[in-house]
């Protein structure tokens, strides 16, 4: 067995009722490497690090840690072996303190008792060494996502981890937290810790990632030095297929003006925000973490209490005072927490397809299986869906296609205008050109729709006219024969 290896996994199974997520994979990680695990949603990466981090147990395969054969039936075992995984739903206490979660399980004693001075204390020391600026006595739910990324990453670190995972660690973050996080990453590869790094975004990937190794569909496909292999080709073996448009934004014929959201204040974030999109047009919503657009979405739809602001839809003043009056009148959201606020993840596809609109699958206050069943049908094959059914519940699905579900319900409830924040955060490349492909088919169709996002190639390529906020106002409305990002970056940076 190769000396330099920390992590080597030969030959891993695991069969789930009904689906084969690992099939035959091996994989090994280098002492003081960062290797980044690619795939598509459903390729079988998260599945690979749970195996490793003693989530899921295999039903074939082996595994090694610094060179012992290990089978690890709980985290606990693994974190004693070495082997942390920061999850992208990060797991945290949120009324405890940063030193209570990063102590928690191994808090110092003394006489017995929990030693809180010295547990302050050496939480300050470990997120000084990490250069982090967060109080050890701090509430977590008092704290960014970005901080508490680094307390997720500061638990590993004490625990002396010769192996840390990190699962799509810069979704939420600034380009400043990712700057951080790398320093952060790069510090502990100098000191011989092997990170499996889990992400969708290519630029990030070349910058700190050693080797890459690359899945499909539950298998193996190849290992490869990231400086020595192209964007394209490792998107190819992502996918098994050319990407040839990435941004496949079909013409649609722009009518009317179909939604207009006036005069948007809110006590903390919004200044007088106005917007208006028309029938077919994708309208894309631009700024900085922060600008306000996440909040400008909810206060559209009632979601978020407001000082002032007005909503037309097709020429008549509504008043939407709640998501439920939205929904009533076509305007469904997309959220950017499709987990916590799109979804019930306990429940089956079927039965959250259905979610916002109940009355057309009922009859006498009864759900009718039947309807719902063609109904759900409809959508999995419109959609193209990819899950084993519709009693799948929904939390066994990829990113992707959860994203799919989500939209399903809002086009089952029959809207005319959709706003999505976000929309292919945290899902890999193929399924976005899958969901840009959606978005495209609903404006050709004559939907009406608003797309938030914080990823400019994305604002550019799906566009039809675009909004930059900054500081809770709207600042700029942009031609998309106009819109460059140079432009969008002035706007949403402050300027006037």
């Amino acid at each position: 067995m190769d000396e330099r290896n920390i992590v080597v996994m030969k030959n891993i199974t695991v069969q789930f009722p009904g689906v084969k997520a690992l099939d035959d994979v091996s994989f090994s990680l280098r002492r003081g490497e960062v290797h980044v695990l690619l795939g598509e949603n459903g390729a079988g990466k998260s599945t690979l690090v749970k195996v490793l981090s003693g989530v899921y147990k295999r039903n074939s395969g082996e595994v090694y840690v610094d060179g012992k054969a290990v089978e690890f039936r709980t985290t606990k075992e693994a974190q004693e072996a070495g082997v942390n995984i920061v999850h992208q739903e990060l797991n945290l206490i949120p009324y405890l303190s940063v030193a209570e979660n990063i102590f928690l399980g191994h808090e110092p004693k003394k006489n017995g008792v929990i030693d809180w001075k010295r547990m302050y204390s050496d939480t300050e020391e470990v997120l000084k060494n990490l250069g982090v600026d967060i109080p050890a006595r701090a509430e977590i739910r008092s704290l960014s996502v970005a901080q508490q990324q680094m307390v997720e990453i500061a638990k590993a670190v004490r625990l002396e981890s010769k192996v840390i995972v990190l699962d799509e660690p810069t979704s939420s973050l600034t380009d400043k937290e990712i700057e951080s996080l790398f320093r952060i990453m790069r510090d502990l590869r100098d000191k011989g810790v092997g990170i499996i790094y889990i992400s969708h975004r290519f630029d990030e990937i070349k910058r700190i990632c050693d080797r890459a190794t690359i899945m499909r569909d539950g298998k193996y496909v190849a290992t490869v030095d990231v400086d020595s292999c192209d964007t394209d080709e490792m998107i190819r073996m992502m996918v098994g297929r050319e990407l040839t448009d990435m941004y496949p934004k079909e013409k649609a014929d722009i009518g009317e003006v179909v939604f207009e959201a006036k005069s948007f204040s809110t006590e903390e974030k919004l200044k007088n925000c106005s917007l208006y999109v028309r029938k077919g047009e994708i309208l894309g919503l631009a700024g900085l973490m922060g600008a306000g657009r996440t909040e400008f979405a909810r206060a559209m739809i009632g979601a978020d209490p407001i000082l002032s602001g007005e909503i037309i839809l097709n020429g008549e003043k509504l008043r939407i005072r709640r998501p439920e009056d939205a929904v009533k009148r076509g305007i469904g959201l997309v959220p950017e927490d499709r987990k916590q606020q799109g979804l019930i993840l306990g429940m089956s596809v079927g039965k959250n397809i259905t979610l916002a609109n109940l009355k057309k699958v009922m009859s006498s206050g009864i759900v009718r299986d039947k309807a719902e069943q063609k109904i759900g049908e409809k959508y999995i094959k419109d959609l193209n869906i990819r899950t084993p059914g519709l009693s799948q519940r929904v939390k066994f699905l990829s990113g992707g296609n959860q994203q799919k579900v989500v939209v399903a319900k809002w086009l089952m409830a029959e809207g005319n205008v959709l706003i999505f924040d976000e929309p292919t955060r945290g899902i890999d490349v193929g399924a976005k050109a899958e969901i840009y492909r959606i978005m495209s088919s609903l404006a050709q169709q004559g939907m009406a729709i608003i797309m938030i996002s914080s990823e400019l190639p994305e604002i550019l390529g799906m566009s039809d006219r675009i909004n930059v906020m900054c500081n809770g106002e709207v600042r700029a409305d942009i031609p998309r024969e106009e819109a460059t990002q140079e432009k969008i970056m002035y706007y949403a940076t402050g300027g006037k």
